[in-house]
């Protein structure tokens, strides 16, 4: 950012926070409700503006978010004062974290914390007739989502440039915790709608859901790599001659 354009802003937010002191002297507002959030909302929009003007800056993207998220949080709880006004903070912070995949897909981990923050908020905005069992069904199923979008979402290796577009795959090893978080979720479900599983039930079903899982991870990671050996198109080896043709 230019020192000209950085001295504008600075002297803008400067001006805004004389203002509205002054209102808070002479009795109009009252200042510590609104400069607050209106700290936390201009910091939030210059790491946003940074994340914008250019692709490497993608992290820029997680302070910002989290800064909004103050601003939202402080906002809403001074106009509604609910408790669930801390779900905004988690929210835009997921929505940080997955600007940042939606930046440079290389950086498929952000998928993780992105769905972790979309799921406790979630959780925070639940009333308070859902506390206990339902919590838990709400974040394993998150949870469990969270790791199936990861597997499902194509994943493109950084290629030294910074922004990760050199051809792409998908990952195989996020559906053994999906499906495992998936079995806790809905056995936490069942629990929470008074249909109790005995516990003797839930700890081999959740075996053999895991069970599941690694038979089918090795049955892809088996195919990705016969794929990568002989390529589409290819016949496997053995049947070539000495010169590469057809035997």
């Amino acid at each position: 950012m230019k020192s000209a354009n950085a001295s504008i802003i600075a002297g803008i937010v400067l001006m805004m926070l004389g203002v509205l002191l002054m209102l808070d002297r002479v009795g109009v507002l009252e200042s510590g409700a609104i400069v607050a959030p209106l700290v936390f909302a201009a910091a939030g929009a210059l790491f946003l503006s940074v994340f914008v003007r250019r692709r490497e800056h993608w992290w820029a993207a997680i302070p910002g978010s989290v800064f909004l998220g103050l601003a939202a949080v402080i906002t809403s709880a001074e106009l509604t004062g609910s408790g669930a006004s801390a779900g905004f903070l988690f929210l835009f912070m997921g929505a940080g974290f997955a600007a940042v995949y939606a930046r440079v897909p290389a950086n498929w981990w952000a998928i993780i914390p992105a769905g972790v923050m979309l799921t406790l908020a979630v959780i925070v905005a639940l009333p308070p007739a859902f506390q206990g069992t339902p919590v838990a069904a709400v974040l394993f199923l998150g949870l469990a989502a969270t790791f199936g979008v990861l597997a499902l979402v194509p994943v493109r290796p950084d290629d030294g440039t910074g922004t990760g577009t050199s051809g792409g795959g998908h990952l195989k090893w996020p559906l053994i915790p999906a499906g495992v978080l998936a079995v806790l979720g809905v056995i936490m479900a069942i629990r929470s709608s008074e249909l109790l599983i005995p516990l003797d039930f839930a700890v081999p079903a959740v075996m053999i859901a895991a069970g599941i899982a690694l038979v089918v991870y090795a049955f892809l990671a088996r195919t990705g790599k016969h794929s990568k050996v002989h390529g589409p198109g290819q016949p496997p080896s053995g049947l070539t001659g000495p010169r590469g043709k057809p035997g």
